[in-house]
């Protein structure tokens, strides 16, 4: 691998800087043994997030009302970018000194630090039932359930959809694709009409999983991919693994100009591109529409619409999964104030303050009545009315399997890109990290 992945530097990161914790801290902390109701406005709270940059203004405005409100109160902020808070979570995870409220992605990634005692269980008060369970979206937090108990906050609700640009559709005679066949002859399409299908870059490694991700969730029965996530129990040998990377060759070589290039060349490069008006079609969260289309931009005078990664013929998978989860927020178990750090998150995720986060910054919250027509675009709320009638939510694949398995699907896709191994050669090395990974 050319780069630290976003899977690899989440999961095996994390992973080695638990090994260094004593057993002692083992196990999760109940929300029982805690008393979170009686809240103290005095003293200070840590809050760690990634979202340095574009979003970074909502957690400050957050941090000053609240402070505002209860005067004795600080809030310790501290803001990273994705590969900055990778790297600061690894040092205060090993050091065992992390910020009373941290984020998470989904996953293996968030069930590490709570199956190592390093979270709180929040059961008591965020479970559906709860005054403040309720006002969350179910399958958000069934997103963060260990085996009947809640330990994450919900945050933002993210899946992944492909953009398209309506003029350059309209000007190649090119219909929204409706199945993976008419993907592929759209591209061919708009090639002919000198019209770049689809941007993409994949130096660093997740873009190509979120492809894999999704047509995984088509090709392979969710039992089997549920079985295949934990090392015990995987094989890894369905022939829909291999037949869901050769679909997405076809897409990366039928669709991209990039090609074998394409670990070279970078995703918001490619994003910027499409940005341009210089592709038609770019596959993005919906959290980043607003940035994939931004005001004055190209792409937004020629008009978007989004549809979902076509079904490919023959899908023995879920044909109505989709890719996403929601992110998440993480209380310390080892607060001296769990109680006020909790009170803080139910501040932050508010009905009020999930629908300033969607007018801000274009994220949807998981939180019930947020998103409406004056904070949020049409595409955006189209993209939650698609994630609410899903069978089921495709946790990203770097995040959901345990990291020597990141790591493989990583690598190993890295390696089909350039062209240095085949569909099947990738998952004889999936399958040998996950033997591994069961010893």
């Amino acid at each position: 691998m050319k780069k630290l992945t976003k899977a690899l530097a989440a999961g095996a990161v994390i992973s080695m800087a638990l090994a260094g914790c004593s057993s002692g801290d083992s196990g999760p902390s109940k929300s029982g043994d805690v008393d979170l109701s009686a809240v103290k406005y005095t003293g200070t709270i840590s809050v760690l997030t990634r979202y340095a940059g574009d979003y970074e203004a909502y957690f400050k405005q957050m941090k000053e009302k609240y402070e505002a409100l209860h005067p004795n109160v600080k809030i310790d902020l501290q803001q990273e970018s994705d590969q900055g808070y990778k790297d600061k979570i690894k040092t205060l995870t090993a050091s065992q000194n992390l910020p009373d409220v941290y984020f998470t992605w989904a996953g293996d990634y968030a069930a590490q630090f709570y199956e190592n005692g390093l979270a709180l269980d929040l059961t008591g008060v965020i479970a559906p039932g709860t005054k403040w369970g309720d006002t969350m979206a179910t399958s958000a937090l069934a997103t963060y359930n260990g085996k009947g108990t809640y330990y994450g906050i919900p945050f933002a609700l993210d899946a992944k959809f492909m953009v398209y640009n309506k003029a350059l559709f309209a000007n190649a005679g090119v219909a929204v694709p409706t199945d993976f066949a008419s993907l592929i002859n759209s591209c061919a399409t708009l090639k002919g009409a000198g019209i770049t299908p689809m941007a993409f870059g994949n130096i660093d490694g997740w873009p190509a999983i979120h492809f894999i991700t999704q047509l995984n969730s088509y090709d392979v029965p969710a039992a089997t991919m549920v079985a295949d996530f934990d090392p015990k129990t995987a094989t890894w040998d369905n022939p829909g693994y291999v037949a869901a990377l050769n679909q997405f060759g076809e897409i990366l070589h039928q669709c991209t100009t990039t090609g074998t290039e394409a670990n070279g060349s970078d995703y918001y490069s490619q994003r910027d591109a499409y940005s341009r008006g210089e592709a038609a079609m770019f596959y993005v969260e919906n959290l980043e529409f607003g940035a994939t289309v931004p005001k004055g931009s190209k792409a937004e005078a020629d008009g978007y619409g989004i549809f979902r990664l076509p079904v490919p013929a023959g899908a023995a998978g879920d044909t109505k999964a989709l890719t996403g989860a929601p992110d998440a927020f993480l209380i310390n178990s080892k607060s001296k104030n769990p109680a006020l750090a909790v009170d803080f998150m139910k501040f932050v995720t508010n009905q009020e303050n999930a629908a300033l986060l969607t007018s801000m910054t274009g994220i949807p919250s998981p939180v019930v009545g947020s998103l409406t027509a004056d904070n949020s675009s049409e595409q955006l709320r189209t993209s939650i009315k698609e994630l609410q009638a899903a069978n089921s939510m495709s946790i990203w694949l770097d995040t959901v399997t345990v990291p020597e398995v990141a790591d493989a699907f990583l690598s190993g896709v890295q390696g089909f890109i350039s062209g240095d191994k085949t569909a099947d050669q990738v998952m004889a090395g999936v399958q040998s990290a996950s033997a591994a990974a069961k010893k």
